[in-house]
């Protein structure tokens, strides 16, 4: 019983009245005897509201409903159901035991349950590292009118969730992929150059259709005009290459550069399939991890999703010689590689790029690294004296640099995207519809 009473916090502002009451009882003698009485009176109704909590049987039921999983940075809805089986009205506090990586130590939503009542509270909760998430029990504390003591009641409801790469920005981005009208904020709609060369069939010519494909032998045989349709090609290898070295544990809003291109990598093998290209995936550090060669076979997007939801940064360098090796002996055709990694220094890009070179010459590389937007705030603060100006200068040499390196690597032909963390899958997809519409793979 006594493990399930608690205190409210009337109960402590009453408390720290009366010691107010007794220190100024000690300089006005008249009313001590006065706060006596309040006291006694106080300790009275506590006992009275604490023997009608414990003596009702409280007749409560509650479920909380999740997804199947949670999608990694994405806000996450859960679901508390509560039912009352009592003809009786209860005020509650709901208390969530939330998994340990949240770090939420205040959580808490207050409510009525009616007799024969049901109740439905929602929440949203936003993951930033993968793995498990361990749900608690659902904790209600009930009390009476005087609010003076609350009964907690304990409802076994422990699950565990799952956070994997985010599925609510592949479903988002896969609805612009096989709808013609769908519309997402910030994607570029690219003109198509140039013809697709692989052949599908002859059809019959219709008003609109392009002159130029009017095939003539077909047309003698028919006595009609006839025209050669073509399909876009596909089944074009698309590689997500990622990082998972030092560099990439930096955080930004919570969630590790890492994760970030975990995501855009999960969005980017979806598209690839939606468009009937191949999706393959490699990560490496000071050695390679996980290798899926690239194939759109049923079953391929699972592999992959599989395999981000369990890489591990590592704290060493990146060895880019063995990356070019791993590449060399898995990747026989020449591919669409994304490779997701960052330079904070031109000297760190200079180290990598014989061998981003060779593998431009054997595939088309496209080098995906971040701008450090925290410095980017830095030099908007306004200065104030010279250490802010000098904080200020380092600032905007670090952003400068990293627009140097972009250059240097376009210069080298290497084709880059130097951008936000929060817009990486934006531009990786705007990137890939670009490729495609261009025919340069």
């Amino acid at each position: 019983m006594l493990k399930q009473l608690y205190l409210s916090t009337r109960f402590f502002y009453i408390i720290t009245s009366l010691i107010v009451l007794y220190c100024v009882a000690f300089f006005v003698p008249f009313m001590y005897n006065v706060t006596v009485y309040a006291s006694i009176v106080f300790g009275a109704l506590v006992f009275l509201d604490a023997l009608w909590l414990f003596s009702q049987k409280i007749l409560i039921q509650g479920n909380r409903t999740t997804q199947p999983l949670f999608s990694l940075s994405d806000e996450n809805k859960v679901e508390i159901t509560l039912r009352n089986l009592s003809n009786r009205h209860w005020q509650l506090k709901v208390v969530d035991e939330l998994p340990i990586q949240f770090q939420i130590r205040d959580f808490g939503i207050a409510c009525e349950l009616k007799p024969y009542g049901n109740e439905v509270l929602h929440y949203h909760l936003r993951p930033v590292s993968r793995g498990e998430y361990h749900f608690g029990n659902l904790l209600l504390f009930t009390m009476s009118r005087l609010a003076l003591v609350r009964r907690r009641i304990s409802i076994p409801v422990a699950q565990m969730v799952p956070v994997y790469p985010s599925i609510l920005q592949m479903k988002k981005f896969e609805l612009y992929t096989i709808s013609k009208i769908a519309k997402i904020h910030g994607i570029k709609k690219m003109r198509r150059i140039g013809l697709s060369y692989e052949f599908e069939q002859i059809k019959n010519y219709v008003r609109g259709d392009d002159v130029r494909q009017i095939n003539w032998k077909a047309s003698g045989r028919h006595q009609s005009l006839m025209i050669n349709q073509f399909e876009d090609e596909r089944s074009q290898p698309i590689y997500t290459i990622i990082d998972k070295s030092r560099i990439m544990l930096m955080p930004f809003n919570g969630l590790s550069l890492m994760d970030y291109a975990i995501n855009a990598g999960l969005v980017i093998s979806n598209v690839a399939l939606q468009k009937r290209d191949k999706a393959g995936l490699i990560t490496y550090s000071d050695k390679i991890g996980s290798a899926i060669k690239a194939d759109n076979k049923h079953g391929q997007l699972q592999n992959i999703l599989n395999s981000l939801y369990n890489q591990k940064e590592r704290n060493f360098e990146a060895n880019y010689e063995l990356l070019y090796y791993g590449i060399k002996n898995l990747i026989k055709t020449r591919s669409l590689l994304f490779l997701y990694t960052n330079f904070e220094s031109l000297y760190g890009m200079q180290r990598a790029l014989p061998v981003l070179r060779n593998l431009n010459k054997q595939h088309l590389l496209i080098v995906v690294f971040f701008e450090n937007t925290e410095l980017e705030a830095v030099t908007h603060e306004p200065v104030k004296d010279l250490k802010g100006i000098y904080t200020n200068i380092l600032a905007a040499q670090a952003i400068n640099e990293k627009k140097i390196i972009a250059q240097e690597l376009n210069n080298m032909g290497i084709q880059t995207i130097l951008t936000k963390p929060e817009d990486l899958t934006l531009n990786s997809v705007n990137k890939y519809l670009e490729i495609k519409a261009r025919g340069i793979i």
